[in-house]
């Protein structure tokens, strides 16, 4: 397999086949962000990728059953190329039964609701968008790209789609003190107003070399104590009206894992954060040489 540079997935895809279909991140402007920093993005050619195909199909044989298709923002590729990749994959994978994508917020609006629906229809099960923050004046800070309205329209035309939707949420982004909580509880908001399949929690971890980081060092930025981070994902979790959607923080990031079903598991969840918050006992929580991207 050929890969260029440094290559992510989500956390849910480590047992998949992970496909370069572009390289980089297409937008890439992100305040927090230390990844695709190493390369300038670009679209591979369909022939590149049908020959990598070929190549995983003699490594791995015919019974591959999961594929991820890479970097950043992969749904930014024309949708014709896309749905070239997916018949490719199901050609050379014939039980192959799931296909996951990052799908960046603007790269979604760019496409068609029809566009979305040949997507699903050709084998894609799963976008995984970085929705970040719900906070207005956050968003706009951290330089995501699009609005609050553009995130929520975006996620909200993955899930008529019918494609699968993985948000992640990013604690921590906002600082210390009650801009910490209105993140909370305007990141649940957005996230009530998206409804997607699956809600990841991650805990902000600061990379040298970002805006953030420079923000740290000059004293512009404080960031969270590990028992605020608790407070900002109680906060979080106890606004959240999503319904049939799991709900993680199991990420090395996190300082505590937790996972369940909302809103089936939502009052055990509170349970445990609320009871590890009045203890204030460290020995809960996930040390910090333990965490990590």
């Amino acid at each position: 397999m050929r890969y260029e540079g440094n290559i992510y997935r989500p956390p849910s895809e480590a047992r998949s086949y992970i496909l370069q279909c572009t390289v980089g991140c297409s937008h890439n402007r992100c305040t927090f962000c230390g990844m695709y920093k190493d390369k300038k993005y670009r679209v591979r050619s369909v022939e590149e990728i049908r020959a990598d195909i070929r190549m995983a199909r003699l490594y791995y044989g015919p019974d591959l059953l999961k594929v991820f298709l890479a970097d950043g923002d992969a749904l930014a590729m024309d949708t014709t190329d896309l749905l070239e990749i997916l018949a490719e994959l199901k050609r050379q994978f014939p039980y192959l039964r799931h296909v996951g994508i990052y799908a960046g917020p603007q790269s979604i609006l760019g496409k068609e609701d029809g566009e979305l629906l040949e997507l699903k229809k050709a084998g894609l099960t799963i976008a995984y968008l970085g929705v970040e923050t719900g906070d207005r004046e956050l968003l706009a800070d951290i330089r995501k790209g699009v609005s609050y309205e553009e995130m929520a329209a975006a996620g909200q035309k993955v899930v008529r789609s019918g494609i699968q939707l993985s948000v992640t949420v990013l604690l921590g982004l906002a600082g210390s003190g009650e801009p910490s909580l209105r993140h909370a509880r305007e990141t649940a908001r957005i996230c009530n107003d998206i409804n997607p399949d699956f809600l990841s929690a991650l805990t902000l971890m600061v990379v040298p070399g970002t805006v953030l980081h420079r923000r740290i060092q000059s004293g512009k930025f404080r960031l969270p104590e590990p028992f605020e981070i608790l407070q900002e994902m109680e906060e979080l979790v106890s606004h959240l009206e999503v319904d049939e959607c799991e709900f993680r923080s199991n990420h090395a990031s996190n300082y505590l894992p937790i996972k369940g079903r909302l809103q089936r598991d939502k009052a055990q969840m509170l349970a445990l954060i609320g009871g590890i918050l009045h203890q204030q006992d460290q020995r809960y929580l996930r040390p910090e040489y333990m965490r990590g991207l």
